[in-house]
């Protein structure tokens, strides 16, 4: 019997790649990849901490998950380290850093404020640069860890009202790639995803039925992938699967252009 490929794949069940490993997932409150990997990451053996700052959607994803949680707001250098205080607290350390947080929104570049422009660049390039460098601080005394940080396909290609968060994604790309190649020098990997489109329930309430369908009819499979196979991929890098990859970006999409 054929299966469509629209429908989604059969749920990957976990092969302890990341046992006794401590990881600290950011923005993973609510139905997002955060959470999708802080989920995986348990299976996969893994002691784990999310963060986020959301507090409430926090709170209720760390007790769906069993896990240990703190408030951050990457936008602040202070909060990023009562983030990694607390981890290193709770956890005795951190293993693997894996860089969620990011902002979205649609502005045309002629309509776009300073504001928006600064927002989206300040959560999804700025944060992400504040727990890169406070992770790899932490992990150069270790002497090992792995980064991975999540970019987007966007970082590479076009879409009208996006240019905020492309540049963004094309940033963190950047920083995946310069910090990659010193990291590699002290025992430490610091590794990129840039999903396509993977649908959840945040995406959902801030993107129009119109655009999703139009994203998702470019993909060769006709779905939007599953937050967790997003996770998958994340778990790759984090793990000693990908001990020769320094600096990559992995695209997880199949789209057709």
């Amino acid at each position: 019997m054929t299966t469509s490929i629209t429908s989604p794949p059969t749920y990957v069940e976990g092969h302890d790649l990341l046992a006794g490993k401590r990881v600290l997932v950011t923005a993973a409150a609510g139905s997002g990849i955060g959470s999708a990997t802080a989920r995986r990451c348990l299976e996969e053996g893994a002691q784990v901490m999310i963060s986020d700052r959301h507090e409430g959607r926090l709170a209720t994803t760390a007790s769906e998950l069993g896990v240990a949680s703190t408030p951050c707001d990457v936008t602040d250098e202070a909060s990023v380290q009562a983030m990694f205080d607390a981890a290193v607290a709770t956890m005795g350390g951190v293993d693997v850093l894996i860089n969620n947080a990011g902002l979205g929104g649609t502005a045309e570049v002629h309509e776009m404020t300073d504001d928006q422009w600064s927002n989206v660049l300040n959560v999804t390039l700025n944060g992400t640069f504040r727990c890169t460098r406070a992770a790899l601080n932490l992990m150069y005394e270790q002497g090992s860890g792995a980064i991975v940080n999540n970019a987007s396909v966007l970082g590479w290609r076009a879409q009208v009202g996006q240019a905020h968060y492309a540049a963004a994604k094309a940033g963190v790309m950047a920083l995946t790639r310069c910090s990659g190649v010193e990291a590699a020098q002290r025992g430490v990997r610091v590794n990129a995803v840039a999903p396509s489109i993977a649908m959840h329930a945040n995406l959902a309430k801030v993107t129009t039925d119109e655009l999703l369908a139009e994203l998702t009819a470019g993909e060769a499979f006709g779905r939007a992938a599953e937050t967790w196979e997003i996770s998958n991929v994340i778990v790759f890098l984090a793990s000693e699967y990908s001990s020769y990859l320094v600096g990559e970006t992995i695209s997880v999409s199949n789209q057709r252009a």
